[in-house]
């Protein structure tokens, strides 16, 4: 498979504190890849790194073979770079059917201008990630956790993303709702779609993934299949406190 993201040598700097050190890793078109790591050590930095929401200090990033550190993030996105984020950012003043359209329109902005929003492809979208019709017409306020959630997955697929960068997507899930969401990725997943998970549950993160990258301080401390890492010492001492 062919490398879709590549990131070498990272650094990023705030003041006096390092949140990522030379970090460096690689995702193959088409595979799911865990980034795991205690709370603070820089997962979630990665990810605005990738988007373009902060600046590397060092380092390169790639998509496609190309260099897309000066890119802006609107056009990372147009490129098929697309993340939902730890505490959802939902519009909150647009409904459900509202923000999904938004997430929609970089790709369709001229039709959407010209004949209107695809309501068919909005339903689509809200249903895939467990909203009922009815929902599309409710506000942010309304929804619980876990449908803010759902809203963040939504508008990342409204996006049509070659890659989806998700950050806690199971927190504040009930059981149900965790599985409703695995079987999308995993449907998605079978559609061709990369992913890059952070999640700290682990039993739903594992059936997902090829592989895991460990990180702690923002230093990559272990690679490889999922359980490989999770029994390295190193992330043991680090991440699970053992």
């Amino acid at each position: 498979m062919a490398k879709l993201l590549e990131l070498e040598n990272v650094v990023k700097r705030f003041g006096g504190i390092v949140a990522t050190n030379g970090l460096s890793f690689d995702v193959e078109e088409g595979e799911s890849l865990a980034l795991i790591g205690p709370n603070g050590a820089g997962k979630t930095t990665i990810f605005s790194l990738i988007m373009g929401e902060i600046r590397q200090n060092e380092g390169t990033i790639k998509f496609r073979g190309r260099e897309i550190s000066r890119l802006a993030t609107h056009q990372r996105i147009q490129r098929g770079i697309s993340r939902t984020y730890q505490v959802p950012r939902p519009f909150a003043d647009m409904d459900v059917a509202g923000n999904i359209r938004v997430g929609m329109m970089p790709d369709n902005l001229w039709q959407m201008l010209m004949h209107g929003p695809d309501l068919d492809e909005e339903l689509a979208i809200a249903l895939s990630v467990g909203f009922s019709e009815d929902d599309l017409k409710r506000t942010p306020s309304t929804l619980s956790m876990g449908d803010l959630r759902k809203l963040e997955l939504a508008r990342t697929l409204a996006t049509n993303p070659q890659i989806m960068l998700l950050d806690e997507v199971f927190a504040g899930l009930t059981v149900g709702e965790i599985a409703q969401i695995s079987e999308l990725l995993a449907r998605k997943r079978a559609e061709g779609m990369t992913f890059v998970i952070v999640s700290h549950d682990l039993r739903a993160l594992e059936p997902l993934v090829d592989r895991a990258v460990a990180m702690t301080f923002g230093k990559q401390i272990a690679e490889g299949t999922f359980q490989e890492v999770m029994g390295d010492e190193q992330v043991r001492a680090a991440y699970l406190g053992q």
